[in-house]
């Protein structure tokens, strides 16, 4: 077996700017440049497969847009490079458009290639060898899943107020709902069997370049685009430790999961 490891990076963070701003914390740069364990995310998830003795290449793909483009490469390229790393530039709207831009440069010589999400740091070593066993078994195309806990309810698009409007307050211009916004439950749906997905997810390069092939890229991850053409995607144990940083608060249970401070906690010569 011989990978190439993809991971996105090419994200604009705004869940993760939008929930710091909603709870009072002006967010100066994107989520994969925050400090974790003295060096930016990014590169702490990079590090999970710099000694994977399958790994030929990893390929992180940065954002699009020139100017960010070009503040990915100031703050990342070099390092990345120590590394071993190869970077492009990733997709203007949809994470597919990312994956494809990089599965470009994939050499011919790989067989497999593996996608991970750059805003996941957390992934164990066991995880990736249970995803990578699998495909040494023979399975074309491997997902990490956990089977999901919660009850799951489908519920309304539009919000509600939990009372009545105040006249009074809609014509002084403040606001006319009581109480927080809600949504209507419109059904709980049957949780049997349902996983919730992870990454890093493992193909047989010319399965996930077929994949790439289809005219319809519209996905919210890649093997749903394997799906799509009939073939099997087997499910191995997923972690409940391997979180993406997707708002403000998990950046801290990223943290707390790998033993590191925040920078504020270490000494002034030691902060990132």
């Amino acid at each position: 077996m011989q990978l190439a490891v993809i991971i996105p990076a090419a994200g604009a963070s705004r869940r993760y700017v939008e929930s710091a701003k909603a709870q009072g914390v002006e967010v100066a740069r994107q989520k994969i440049d925050e400090d974790l364990g003295g060096r930016p995310l990014l590169h702490r998830t990079v590090e999970l497969f710099t000694k994977l003795p399958e790994v030929g290449v990893i390929i992180v793909a940065g954002p699009a847009d020139d100017g960010a483009y070009e503040q990915f490469a100031f703050r990342h390229a070099d390092k990345l490079s120590v590394l071993g790393v190869k970077n492009c530039r990733g997709g203007l709207e949809h994470r597919y458009q990312t994956v494809w831009n990089a599965l470009k440069m994939v050499p011919e010589t790989c067989t497999h290639v593996m996608v991970h999400d750059a805003a996941r740091p957390c992934a164990s070593a066991a995880l990736i060898e249970r995803v990578v066993e699998a495909a040494r078994a023979g399975h074309a195309a491997v997902i990490p899943g956990m089977d999901v806990p919660d009850t799951l309810k489908r519920v309304s698009e539009a919000t509600v107020r939990a009372s009545e409007p105040d006249p009074v307050a809609a014509i002084l211009g403040g606001d006319a709902g009581r109480g927080p916004l809600a949504r209507t439950v419109e059904i709980t749906v049957d949780r049997t069997r349902l996983v919730a997905v992870q990454t890093p997810q493992l193909f047989a390069a010319s399965l996930l370049k077929r994949a790439y092939a289809q005219k319809d890229l519209s996905s919210t991850d890649d093997a749903q685009l394997v799906e799509r053409l009939g073939e099997p995607v087997v499910v191995v144990e997923g972690e409940p430790t391997n979180i993406k940083i997707t708002r403000a608060g998990d950046l801290a249970l990223a943290r707390a999961i790998l033993g590191f401070r925040a920078p504020g906690d270490k000494p002034a010569h030691m902060r990132f």
